[in-house]
């Protein structure tokens, strides 16, 4: 669907529509807006592996589907190969295609800071440059299938400890080399469909509701 064809789209959406795409209609899917033969679509984890949950009456289950386990990224940025992140993601895509997935959630691209967060294992590397790159080709290749992806989390998510609630204390420089760098390599030149913001604070304000990185940084830069 061209560009033009989505802003006709989102100018016919009322203001209650726009917002239902801010929630799903369940724990994995986007509600459908059926006036506008928008479709309700499925979103799976992850970074480094399909992992589609197997749905129930309650959607409380933890059974998958059966699928590739692919190494973590960690291991796979050890490679420096971009075009084995493009293989990567090429597969990925095909799997998402067979199961009807939309979008996948990754790549996960926060920068290793700490040898304390739980989550460094599926982060590609504490090197800026080499996760934006590894990040660009992966994004590239799962896109190539038609499938989406969730460049994530934006920005700063560098622990898991009180995640929710830590306020990251950065200074401007500090976020434009380190936490933001990685971010705008596949941003600019992959373009993923969707990027997924981060759950901590920065200086004070929650990822979610700082309009600054959200949408002067990420949209207008």
């Amino acid at each position: 669907m061209n560009e033009e064809k989505i802003e006709g789209l989102i100018q016919k959406m009322t203001l209650k529509e726009k917002a239902s795409l801010c929630s799903g209609s369940d724990f994995w899917h986007t509600k459908g807006i059926e006036r506008l033969d928008i479709p309700s679509i499925m979103m799976s984890d992850g970074p480094h592996g399909m992992r589609k949950v197997i749905e129930n009456d309650d959607d409380t289950g933890n059974e998958t589907v059966e699928a590739v386990c692919f190494p973590p990224a960690v291991l796979l940025a050890s490679s420096w190969d971009k075009s084995l992140m493009s293989l990567v993601g090429e597969t990925l895509g095909e799997e998402c295609l067979a199961e009807q997935i939309s979008i996948l959630l990754g790549p996960a691209i926060n920068i290793k800071r700490s040898p304390l967060c739980g989550r460094n294992f599926e982060y590609l590397s504490e090197d800026p440059y080499l996760s934006g790159e590894l990040a660009k080709s992966y994004i590239n290749g799962v896109q190539s299938k038609g499938i989406g992806t969730s460049l994530k989390h934006f920005a700063a998510n560098n622990q898991e400890h009180n995640r929710m609630s830590v306020d990251e204390q950065i200074d401007e420089r500090t976020l434009r080399e380190i936490y933001l760098a990685n971010f705008e390599i596949p941003v600019t030149e992959a373009k993923p469909w969707t990027v997924m913001c981060a759950y901590n604070k920065i200086n004070g304000e929650l990822c979610s509701e700082k309009e600054r990185l959200l949408t002067t940084i990420l949209r207008e830069e």
